[in-house]
């Protein structure tokens, strides 16, 4: 579950600092604010949390392919 959580969290502080920035450049409009964001903050998280979304993925496969125990 930890690398779950790790690219779970650091998404979201992406996403927070890039609307922190484009907040203080002096984007008014809310809604182009949240799109910029979401936009700039999954570019930026795809170049610099390719490692944590492959263990993250390593670890749902796991569990995807887990042998489920046989019922009697």
């Amino acid at each position: 579950m930890r690398p779950v959580l790790v690219y779970t969290a650091s998404r979201i502080g992406l996403f927070g600092v890039t609307l922190i920035i484009l907040l203080l450049v002096g984007l008014q409009d809310w809604i182009l604010l949240i799109l910029l964001s979401f936009v700039i903050s999954g570019v930026v998280s795809y170049v610099l949390l390719s490692k944590q979304r492959d263990a993250m993925s390593e670890r749902i496969t796991k569990k995807i392919d887990r042998p489920k125990p046989q019922a009697d």
